[in-house]
């Protein structure tokens, strides 16, 4: 589900009208509607008023309905300065966790690497001292 249409369904379960969110976010109705049809980028502090209105916070709003698990990082996110229309979108999910998986390969090898020196250096000590 897009974020548009989590906030749409939001707004009907909490049995607001689209007036009255426009209201609440200082939009005019048109602004307002252009967000629910997924017809322009919403800011991030945006959501979060919205998040707010709906009395929950912005990673509920980003996760409901959905069974995966959202993190937002520091200002090197993609998230951190607007939201596209493709928060959703299940093949750069799938790509960011491909990416994930090989940067955790990495660093196992990494550490496996690590022990092995530091066996290296414990057995180089004891013939040090013989």
């Amino acid at each position: 589900m897009k974020i548009n249409e989590k906030i749409r369904f939001m707004r009907q379960l909490k049995e607001f009208s689209q007036e009255e969110m426009a209201g609440k976010l200082g939009l005019s109705l048109n602004g307002y509607a252009n967000i629910e049809r997924g017809e322009t980028d919403v800011q991030m502090s945006r959501l979060e008023q919205i998040a707010r209105i709906f009395d929950m916070d912005l990673l509920e709003l980003f996760n409901y309905g959905e069974k995966g698990v959202t993190c937002l990082i520091g200002n090197n996110s993609p998230f951190s300065n607007n939201i596209g229309q493709n928060i959703g979108d299940s093949k750069g999910t799938h790509f960011e966790i491909q990416k994930l998986q090989l940067i955790v390969e990495q660093q196992f090898k990494e550490i496996s690497y690590l022990k092995e020196i530091i066996e290296l250096m414990k057995n180089k000590k004891d013939v040090d001292l013989t």
